[in-house]
């Protein structure tokens, strides 16, 4: 083993290393996108290989997050990120002993620069400093979308228009244009059924997309079920619709009216928040009829548009 090699084992998670700016290393699936190659050579006054260029200067050798001020250096001259340096001591490039040495020019590098949003193929058209450009990127509008499928640890990411048709294809969901809907949950085991994603389907309203989403899980010790409203799209745009759900049989029936929520806000959160018609499954097989050994439940909901 190389003298100190052991001194620099896992620390590839650093993410937290930026704290101190408010900001969020890059994924590591965004690290290997061809997205990120694209927005690596965006913009810029002396063309597209200039930036490079510097954004590989500003690359830890060793996280290969960006580095912020402090930059710190070795005595021959390779830098490396303020998280790192506190969990080595010797350069990862030529195992010197490091001191406490500060890259003042790349610093200064690091403050002049001025670049666009990585999101500008989106069609972000914003200019920041190194400093707040991932500041904003953390909340750019036109940042990526995660997909909204719940039944599956889905990674795909994308704009409204492509997750749309990767939901279609590659999930098989069903699509329905509409701002009403009357839709039957049938389950033949339903006293088996726990923390189960049921079903998923997408509305076409007012020219926007919006994800029905109906499961059976465990509040506490009770089983419920629950039902509540995605919109595929940014809240700020969500804010300006509301939507009702009724479930109901034999002269008794509940109703929620409510916001949708973002698809920003993942699913597990929408629904740990509670925000949405819940329904108890001792009301729900009653609502069924019969002898309460099967779920057939009737939801219908309407969507609509808030006036301005």
């Amino acid at each position: 083993m190389a003298p100190g090699g052991s001194n620099y084992q896992d620390i590839g998670d650093s993410r937290s290393a930026y704290a101190d700016y408010g900001i969020a290393p890059e994924s590591a699936e965004f690290k290997n996108s061809p997205f990120r190659k694209a927005a690596a050579v965006v913009g810029g006054k002396n063309g597209a290989g200039s930036n490079s260029a510097v954004h590989e200067l500003l690359e830890c050798p060793v996280c290969m997050n960006p580095m912020y001020p402090p930059i710190h250096q070795c005595p021959n001259g390779h830098t490396l990120c303020v998280k790192c340096k506190s969990k080595v001591h010797v350069c990862p490039i030529c195992r010197h002993e490091l001191g406490n040495i500060r890259c003042l020019a790349l610093e200064k590098i690091a403050e002049s620069l001025e670049l666009p949003c990585r999101y500008q193929i989106y069609g972000c058209q914003d200019i920041f400093t190194y400093h707040t450009r991932l500041r904003h990127e953390q909340n750019c509008r036109f940042r990526p979308y995660n997909c909204p499928y719940a039944g599956s640890e889905c990674a795909v990411t994308g704009d409204i228009q492509y997750l749309v048709a990767h939901l279609k294809d590659d999930h098989k969901v069903d699509m329905h244009d509409g701002c009403t809907f009357n839709h039957r949950y049938v389950k033949s085991n339903p006293q088996e059924v726990e923390n189960a994603t049921w079903m998923l389907t997408v509305f076409n309203c007012f020219g926007h997309q919006f994800c029905l989403h109906f499961e059976a899980f465990n509040l506490g010790l009770a089983p419920v079920y629950m039902a509540f409203l995605r919109f595929m799209g940014d809240d700020d745009d969500a804010k300006r619709f509301s939507y009702s759900l009724e479930v109901g049989g034999f002269g008794r029936k509940l109703t929620w009216q409510g916001v949708p929520r973002s698809i920003r806000d993942s699913h597990k959160t929408v629904r740990d928040s509670l925000d949405g018609l819940i329904i108890q499954r001792s009301m729900a097989l009653f609502f069924s009829g019969g002898d309460r050994k099967e779920l057939k439940l009737k939801v219908a909901g309407r969507i609509w548009r808030e006036p301005l």
